[in-house]
């Protein structure tokens, strides 16, 4: 079942318990229009939407039941990169910012790159720049777009984790003395009092695999980064296994003293690199 059939089959629902749109909407907590766009299938609604849709037609448990079903796999949204880069990467930071500014908790797990909230200018257009298909309009749009999100990191009403492996304070995508400097920028941003920030060492025996980068919020929604896209997962029981995943690498990871004796020996490493060649 797709978006649109999972809409008319709503409408259907709808219809036939003989309950108008309105009064739908109004025990659903959402606007008519937004029941409108989903029964006709121009928005694809989470397992949130169906699950207040369905309680306030008054449907039976198991005709829930089933719909949730569909509902979760619907729920699954996977956008090309290419299309996101189609459509302007400042304006998907843009939209970033915005969703960020609503949710109260984000955890943030990376094995690759420094978490773009966390990222110095340097460091953004260091890693934007390999694109050869990205202009320096675009370069520049998208940097200074990233650079207005961070500001969210201020606003003490909400908190941040982040965690990352090791590899990626040691993998030089970027210029030496940029990522002396990101190392400087993680180490400042670890000290903000609603900022969290672990790194999971090399050294010793691991629980887990960094298959890869993903970011959920709230415990409502779960970004996953993919080589080719990037997928929105808002099934609760999804969201809970990665909620589980983050919060295993987050207990073995390095904190506090540990995590700034561990960047200064790092940036120590770059430095007398450095100055060897």
């Amino acid at each position: 079942m797709n978006r649109s059939e999972l809409g008319a089959a709503l409408r259907v629902l709808r219809n036939a318990s003989e309950k108008e749109a309105k009064a739908v909407a109004r025990s659903a907590v959402m606007s008519p229009s937004k029941l409108s766009k989903i029964e006709t299938g121009k928005l694809s609604p989470s397992a949130d939407d169906v699950d207040r849709i369905l309680t306030a037609i008054g449907v039976s448990d198991d005709v829930k039941a089933e719909y949730m079903d569909a509902a979760r796999a619907v729920a699954t949204e996977t956008t090309a990169w290419r299309l996101i880069q189609r459509a302007g990467l400042h304006k998907a930071q843009q939209r970033l910012r915005d969703v960020e500014a609503r949710m109260g908790l984000l955890r943030l797990f990376q094995p690759a790159l420094v978490p773009g909230l966390l990222q110095t200018p340097e460091y953004m257009r260091a890693i934007l720049s390999r694109h050869e298909d990205l202009t320096e309009e675009t370069v520049r749009r998208t940097v200074s777009a990233r650079l207005e999100r961070q500001e969210v990191l201020y606003d003490e009403t909400k908190r941040f984790r982040f965690v990352v492996t090791e590899p990626v304070l040691r993998w030089l995508i970027v210029p030496p003395m940029v990522m002396v400097g990101q190392l400087d920028r993680l180490a400042s941003a670890s000290r903000l009092p609603n900022i969290d920030v672990r790194v999971v060492p090399m050294a010793g025996r691991k629980h887990d695999i960094p298959n890869h980068a993903f970011v959920i919020r709230d415990d409502r929604a779960v970004t996953v980064e993919t080589v080719h896209a990037e997928v929105v997962v808002t099934d609760p029981r999804d969201v809970a296994q990665y909620v589980a995943k983050f919060d295993g690498f987050a207990q073995h990871a390095l904190e506090g003293h540990e995590l700034i004796a561990l960047l200064e020996s790092i940036r120590d490493d770059l430095l007398r690199e450095r100055e060897s060649g």
